[in-house]
Order: structure tokens, then sequence, then C-alpha cells
């Protein structure tokens, strides 16, 4: 399969659909004992939440190749489904698995396994994607390792330094106890992935 994979408008149109948030609460407050407190007690109690399904858009590009489609990400522990539907050419790819081993279906005629979800997108799709960072990342807390983190005017993380990655959190969705995330961009260097989740589902 090509790694040009939906390019184009539907790129374009992700692009635009999230930076147009990206002006809201851009007032970053530098971490203090409070709010580094109130952190630490919000990712306690996402991490009593450990099962959970988010449905959404998924946008990747390395500089110059791009790719995006709809996105369905299931975690039950550390164990996952992370699945990708391209509408134009309605071809649907899943990654699954868990640490040390993981699967990729829908690309060829067999499946293809790994011990490395990361490895495995970059070298079949050339998708650079920090899976294991973005189950932290993706609901707005931090993921294991040293990190560097700013906060929004309401107390919410607005930036997160970490593994090299920075990674924005563009909107939040206050439906849920804590809020998540809605708007996620996350870029090291040309690198760049965007996150735009229309639905959380706590289980």
């Amino acid at each position: 399969m090509s790694r040009r994979i939906l390019r184009g408008a539907t790129w374009l149109a992700l692009v635009l659909a999230l930076t147009a948030c990206a002006g809201q609460h851009v007032k970053h407050s530098p971490p203090d004992a409070d709010a580094l407190s109130r952190q630490v007690v919000r990712e306690q109690a996402l991490a009593a939440q450990s099962a959970w399904t988010l449905r959404g858009r998924l946008g990747v590009s390395d500089g110059h190749d791009g790719g995006s489609g709809s996105l369905e990400w299931s975690q039950h522990d550390r164990q996952f489904r992370f699945s990708v539907h391209a509408p134009v050419t309605g071809k649907t790819w899943t990654l699954s698995g868990g640490p040390g081993h993981v699967v990729l279906e829908g690309l060829r005629d067999a499946a293809i396994a790994g011990d490395d979800a990361s490895a495995l997108l970059e070298r079949e799709l050339g998708w650079r994607v920090p899976v294991a960072e973005l189950v932290a990342w993706a609901r707005g807390a931090r993921a294991s390792g040293v990190a560097q983190i700013e906060f929004r005017a309401d107390g919410l993380p607005a930036q997160i330094d970490q593994a090299g990655w920075k990674v924005q959190f563009l909107d939040y969705d206050p439906a849920h106890d804590p809020p998540l995330p809605s708007k996620i961009f996350a870029a090291k260097g040309s690198y760049k992935v965007r996150l735009s989740i229309r639905e959380w589902t706590l289980e």
C-alpha cells in the first residue's frame, strides 16, 4: 500500500479544522506546586479509567507525505485496538495487541506481526506515531518518563513536552470528569500527528 494515503483535500481540511481552535485558551501558565498537584490527582483519576474508546479522525505527516482517516481506538489496560478507515479507498486497517506483541491487519492478504506498535506502523506505512505515549497524551496526561507541562487558564494541560514531542491540547470535552481532550496536535521535528476526537466512551 502506498504511504500517500488520503492526501490532499482531506489532509488540508483536517489541518484547518484543528488549527482553527489553536487560538482558544492561548494563555499558558508555568507549572507551580498547586497546578502540578492538581495534575497528579487528575492523572490518578484517568489511570483508574483503564478501559475506554475514542472515535474521531487521525492525521499524520512527515513534512512531505501525509495521511488521514477515521479512527476508532479501544484501550483495555495495556491491550489496544487501533482501527483506521480510509474513506477514499474504502479500506480499513487495524493494529491491535499489547506490550511485546502487535498485529497489523488489512494492509496485506496476511496479518503482519511485530513487537512494537510504533515501529510496525513506521515500517509498513511510513507513519511516525508514538503509540505507547499517545495512550497517556490522548487523555491529557503525561506518559512515563521525564516531561514538562504547561497549563491553560482553566488549569487543564495546554502542552506537554516529552520524548522529543511537543503535544498541544487545543480543546477539551467538558462532558467528562475529568475533562478529556477533543483536539490534539503533536509534533517532533517534521513529524506531526493530529487527533480530532468526536466521542469518548469510558467503560
